[in-house]
Order: C-alpha cells, then sequence, then structure tokens
C-alpha cells in the first residue's frame, strides 16, 4: 500500500493540538479500515451510497461510512471536528468555506497525490478551477455544481393566454423589465381575478403572484438576483475569477438592477420580502405563485407536485445573454485523516464517470462530468423529468463559476442583513457603497 510520508507530515502538524483521535483511525481487529465520508444532503448521501459496494469490492479491507447532516448543522459539526480532530476523512464542501479551511491548514493539498497517482482532472467540465486555493494548489475534487431555473405552472400559463414558449424566451433588461415584466404581470391575479397587466389590478389584494420573490439576504443571489445583474456582464468577483478582493455591489447596474427588482413587490407582481416562508414547491403547489426561479436542488420537488404539471425554463436573457453563477461542491481531505491512500481512493472513486453516473440517477443533482451528466438528464427524462435546460446552460456557456474567496463566511454574516435592510426598505441604494467596502476590507489579501 501506498505510503505518503509528506502528507502524513502536513498532517500531523495541522492536527499537532488537537490530537490524533480522529474518526479517521477506524479500523477493527481484523484490519480492515473505514472511510468516513459527509455530506449536507440527504439525496447525495443515499446517491454515493450506491457507489460504495463497487469501490469496496475493488478495494478489500476498506469500508466507507457515510453520514449526512442537516445543513445547518452540518459547517458547525465539521468545525468541532476541526478542533477536536474527529472530523471525517473526506467530506463535501462549497466554494466559500474553501479559503477558510484551507488557510487553517484543515484540508489536505492533493496536487502529490493527484501526481503519484495519475488522476486526470480534465474529466471534469465544472468545478476544477473553483478549489484551487492562493498557493496555487488544488483542494477539492469536483462532485456536482448547481445552478437556476424557471420553474412554471402550465395550466396556469395556459390559463393566462401564454405559451411555455413565453417562459423559455423571456428577455429581461433593466429599464422596461422586457418580455419577463410583460410575462410576470399576466400571471400575477388579484382576489377580484383581475389580472397584473389589466385595468383596475389590486397589488394590495393579490391571489396568485406571478413569480416568487427575487428579493433575497444571499450574498450571491444565485436563485434570485444573479442570473438578472449577470446578463449585464456584472460579476460576483468583479474582473477576478478567483480570490478577488472586493465584490463590486457599488456597481451602478447592479443598483439599477435590484432597484428593478424590488420594485416588483412594489407593484404586487412578487410577494414581499420574507412574505412566505414555505418552499418553492409549496408556492407553486397551493396556487400562491405561478412561476419560481429557484435552483437545481429543486426539481424533483418541485416537478412532483400531484395534479400540477411544471415545466422547467432557463433563467431570463439579457442585453448580454443568458448567465448565471454556478456553485461546485467539491470532495476535501482532512488533514488528520490516518487513512490517506484509502481516503483518496474513496475520493478519486466518486470522481470517476462511473460513479457519478451511477449517483446520478438516484438524485437530482448535476454531475461535474459532462458524461455523468448527459447520462443523469436522460435518466431523469425517461422518469418524467427534463433537465435538459442545464445541459443547455453548460454547453452554451452560460455559466460562470462562483469565485473561491477568503474569509467566506465573514462575507455572508456582514452582507447578509444589509440584503435583507434593502429589500424589506430599511435602507435604499446608498448601501451598496458600504456593502463594497466591506468586503474590501474582508477580502483584503
Amino acid at each position: 500500500m501506498r505510503k505518503h510520508h509528506a502528507i502524513a507530515a502536513v498532517a500531523a502538524v495541522g492536527i499537532a493540538a488537537a490530537g490524533l483521535t480522529a474518526c479517521s483511525a477506524d479500523g477493527s481487529d481484523d484490519g480492515t479500515v473505514t472511510v468516513n465520508w459527509w455530506t449536507w444532503d440527504e439525496r447525495a448521501a443515499a446517491a454515493y451510497a450506491e457507489c460504495v459496494p463497487g469501490f469496496e469490492d475493488a478495494n478489500p479491507g476498506v469500508k466507507v461510512e457515510i453520514s449526512h447532516y442537516a445543513v445547518d448543522d452540518y459547517f458547525t459539526k465539521l468545525t468541532a471536528g476541526f478542533v477536536a480532530g474527529t472530523a471525517p476523512d473526506a467530506f463535501q464542501n462549497s466554494v466559500p468555506l474553501l479559503g477558510a479551511y484551507a488557510e487553517q491548514g484543515q484540508i489536505m493539498p492533493l496536487d502529490e497525490l493527484i501526481d503519484e497517482s495519475g488522476y486526470d482532472l480534465s474529466v471534469f467540465d465544472v468545478g476544477v478551477e473553483s478549489w484551487q486555493y492562493t498557493d496555487g494548489q488544488q483542494y477539492g475534487i469536483p462532485l456536482d455544481w448547481a445552478g437556476a431555473a424557471i420553474y412554471f405552472n402550465q395550466d396556469m400559463v395556459a390559463d393566462a393566454g401564454l405559451t411555455p414558449e413565453d417562459i423559455t424566451t423571456m428577455t429581461w433588461n433593466p429599464d422596461d423589465g422586457g418580455t419577463f415584466d410583460d410575462v410576470v404581470a399576466r400571471l400575477t391575479v388579484d382576489a377580484s381575478g383581475v389580472r397584473g397587466d389589466e385595468p383596475g389590478f389590486d397589488p394590495e389584494n393579490v391571489e396568485t403572484y406571478g413569480i416568487n420573490s427575487i428579493a433575497s439576504g444571499d450574498f450571491n443571489g444565485q436563485t434570485t438576483w444573479n442570473p438578472f445583474v449577470s446578463t449585464l456582464g456584472w460579476r460576483l468577483g468583479g474582473e477576478d475569477a478567483a480570490w478577488p478582493t472586493e465584490i463590486p455591489y457599488d456597481d451602478p447596474e447592479f443598483a439599477q438592477t435590484l432597484d428593478y427588482l424590488r420594485g416588483l413587490a412594489d407593484r404586487g407582481l412578487t410577494p414581499g420580502f420574507g412574505e412566505f416562508t414555505v418552499s418553492s414547491a409549496e408556492m407553486i403547489g397551493s396556487g400562491s405563485v405561478a412561476m419560481v426561479q429557484g435552483g437545481t436542488w429543486d426539481s424533483s420537488s418541485i416537478t412532483q407536485i400531484p395534479d400540477v404539471p411544471v415545466g422547467i425554463a432557463p433563467t431570463v436573457e439579457g442585453p448580454e445573454g443568458r448567465m448565471m453563477i454556478s456553485n461546485s461542491n467539491a470532495n476535501n481531505v482532512f488533514v488528520g485523516t490516518q487513512h490517506v491512500d484509502e481516503t483518496w481512493d474513496w475520493v478519486t472513486w466518486m470522481g470517476t464517470v462511473e460513479c457519478q453516473t451511477t449517483a446520478g440517477a438516484g438524485a437530482v443533482f448535476l454531475p461535474s462530468i459532462a458524461e455523468a451528466l448527459q447520462s443523469t438528464v436522460e435518466t431523469q427524462a425517461a422518469e418524467g423529468l427534463d433537465l435538459s435546460t442545464f445541459i443547455q446552460a453548460l454547453e452554451g456557456g452560460e455559466l460562470y463559476p462562483a469565485p473561491p474567496t477568503a474569509n467566506g463566511q465573514e462575507i455572508v454574516d456582514t452582507i447578509t442583513p444589509l440584503f435583507e435592510a434593502y429589500f424589506s426598505g430599511e435602507r435604499d441604494e446608498e448601501v451598496f457603497a458600504e456593502m463594497t467596502t466591506l468586503t474590501q476590507d474582508i477580502l483584503a489579501p
């Protein structure tokens, strides 16, 4: 079995203060090694469990134990595990936390393992560069990615005299809202049955909104404002594709976009910020909204609502085409693992066409390997779920990666309440300059 002395030395330094009590020490009297892997997604846990039998058959003496925790607890448990030395051998992570974990020396640089094993990162079409730290090393092996789409109630669209094509071809601009504005107004209905584009519409007494709220406290607006402002050429990291030194919230086009989107609620075409706290599926299922802009992770629940036919459309086309931010998830390896070889074998097994195809067939997430993604789309299509919108986005160059940032959690904690203040009407566009200044302070090298 391979021995990675250099990496083991790094691991020893990284966890010296915590002690070698990691759950990666799991082993049995018969010599069996257990690799612990964590995820926050119950569906991912079940899906990747389908890869375990093949892996264990190919790696006698190695067992894989998969655990999942609710996302609200997941990263807290990871942090506690880092401190105590009990973190899992490997785990699913999200780009915003790469900087913190790498800087703290809690996750392992993988270049030596990649070189020694000959593992080919070119198999991935999404996510590789997102997982490179400022030291130029690779810290993550991509798993899957997420984007946004518009889900629409087909019956409500037909009742409004619209067609699915009207939804899939919606255009947008910050001046008059384009055909998106027309469609949303048409789909909005007040308690008297008057539509949002008809005389006498009552914006204070709405029965069905045209679309869910596009307001969000989320710093990257992945499923809310981002697919709109990104069609103007705005990017979360500005001109820096990775490790930006500021987030350009003070861009005039950003302010104009958010002013338009906030105004939709003032016009009664979308719910007010925080008005609905239920899921996207519940909003469409109850008839509260005719459309929702949601994530790839919403597709199975939204399209399986009993007696509600739901279509999936791409995000809006703006002045510079369609564009949306794509968040990559990847496997990180805990620096304290005592089973480097076995953990690496499992992580790279998960990063194969075979495993990602198997996993993709059992859950609705988008594999980072194009061949596996295509297989997932075909499998889901056979079951009545059309995910081709996401293939088209990938092939059409309509994705840009969420940039890895330093101090990602601090960005979230600092910026979220300011977005909430803006969308609740407590603050106006002057808040954006403040937000940019704050990000400069947080992201300063």
